[in-house]
């Protein structure tokens, strides 16, 4: 069942990764659809105004690229709760989050999106953090919690969900930030819920749709895709991952450890905290470099090389 956790968790891995460069294509042509209409709403948040408005997003998840992203994240899903159900959360978030790499790899091909070494080093660190993680995780991991537990995974829900369409649609610029880490923290509860799901082992069709669990996993789905489309119309690609990977992972790792008796291996323990933080440290950077504007129609000024933050024109020098 470990391989099998494994495996599933890494074709989640690149389906989500395949999804987010995809949606992030029909934000693109949707922007530049709109552009040629005479509509800037979505400009209009690339330069600090408001949000775009819900026309433009729903214009955005009716654009075909957009639609089979939106298939990918289904089959990601799919592997994302089979992993979820078979591994420790650490690890199986872990290795869901190297989505991260597929998005910027994908990126440079279907989104002209320029690959610095700085990108490429935080890069990698993600990728031998996570094999620290895959190497010091113990096999078992058990599902059990309590009915209070499971309420309150719902109360948190509720609560995720609210603040995320409020800041989404009322921060402006920092949309994109507020999506990003949202739609992680949403997906993350989503791992939970499905670890901790009622009615799977035997199979109980009431037990399941009576489980606090399964509404956290219905709200948490929608808001999550929706807020994340939303960042991926005024954020870049790479920054809205790695900000919803960071948060994707941190919460259910951490929730894992503490209520679902997650662990390393005997004596690896240290391992496991060193790959943990490698793989955030790794995110983080990679959202820091990659938070800068859209550039929905090709015209910023690419992004300067070394270890400071900015663009060619403007920008000051490393």
């Amino acid at each position: 069942m470990f391989a099998i956790g494994v495996i599933a968790a890494a074709m989640a891995a690149v389906a989500y990764g395949v999804s987010t460069v995809l949606r992030a294509l029909g934000a693109r042509r949707v922007a530049l659809e709109m552009r040629e209409d005479g509509k800037n709403d979505v400009q209009a948040l690339e330069d600090g105004g408001a949000a775009p408005s819900v026309s433009s997003t729903m214009s955005t998840i009716a654009d075909p690229a957009f639609i089979l992203g939106t298939v990918m994240v289904i089959v990601g899903f799919a592997g994302g709760a089979l992993a979820a159900r078979f591994l420790p959360l650490f690890l199986a978030q872990s290795i869901v989050a190297a989505n991260l790499v597929v998005t910027a790899l994908l990126g440079t091909l279907l989104l002209n999106i320029t690959l610095h070494t700085r990108d490429w080093v935080a890069i990698w660190l993600v990728v031998l953090s996570l094999f620290m993680l895959g190497v010091s995780s113990a096999k078992h991991a058990h599902d059990e919690a309590s009915r209070t537990f499971h309420w309150g995974l719902l109360v948190a829900t509720i609560i995720v969900a609210a603040v995320a369409l409020l800041g989404v649609y009322t921060l402006g610029k920092y949309a994109a930030i507020v999506g990003g880490a949202a739609s992680g923290l949403c997906f993350g509860i989503i791992a939970i819920a499905v670890r901790v799901l009622d009615g799977m082992e035997p199979f109980d069709l009431v037990a399941l749709l009576t489980d606090p669990a399964a509404w956290s996993i219905a709200v948490a789905g929608a808001v999550g895709f929706y807020v994340q489309t939303v960042a991926l119309q005024v954020g870049a690609v790479n920054g809205v991952t790695a900000l919803l990977v960071v948060f994707e992972t941190a919460a259910p790792s951490i929730i894992g450890v503490t209520f679902l008796g997650d662990a390393a291996r005997e004596g690896l323990g240290w391992l496991a905290v060193v790959g943990f933080i490698g793989a955030v440290i790794g995110a983080v950077l990679v959202a820091w470099y990659g938070t800068g504007d859209p550039d929905h129609f090709g015209e910023a000024p690419p992004e300067k090389g070394g270890w400071r933050r900015g663009r060619e024109q403007g920008a000051v020098s490393d």
